[in-house]
């Protein structure tokens, strides 16, 4: 057994707070909150979080990621991207955007 492989745990298990929610009527904002200041800083100096990551997750195109914000204080990183429909027009089915976190749940990191 080679005791070199990463052991993969999902983000879920790392952060505090995984959440989603409107940034206007046209855009979705990303937050993940870590449990700790280690986990925190090894993504961060990895620049785990990026807008070719984001876009996969959520099937758009890195273009469509306009921003993605590490805030030390809170150990948290904020992610704000294009909504695929506006708020509150035909076809939105999250008006508030409040259940648009799912795809980050089960994203695997190194532990």
């Amino acid at each position: 057994m080679n005791d070199r492989l990463p052991r993969l745990v999902a983000l879920s298990e790392l952060a505090v707070v995984i959440r989603s929610k409107n940034s206007g009527p046209y855009e979705l904002t990303l937050d993940v909150i870590f449990r700790n200041e280690d986990d925190y800083l090894r993504l961060k100096e990895r620049d785990f979080f990026t807008p070719a990551l984001i876009a996969g997750l959520y099937q758009t195109d890195p273009e469509d990621v306009f921003k993605i914000v590490y805030f030390d204080p809170a150990l948290a990183v904020k992610a704000t991207m294009k909504r695929p429909v506006p708020s509150g027009a035909l076809g939105d089915t999250d008006i508030y955007g409040a259940q648009q976190h799912a795809p980050l749940l089960g994203l695997m990191v190194d532990a």
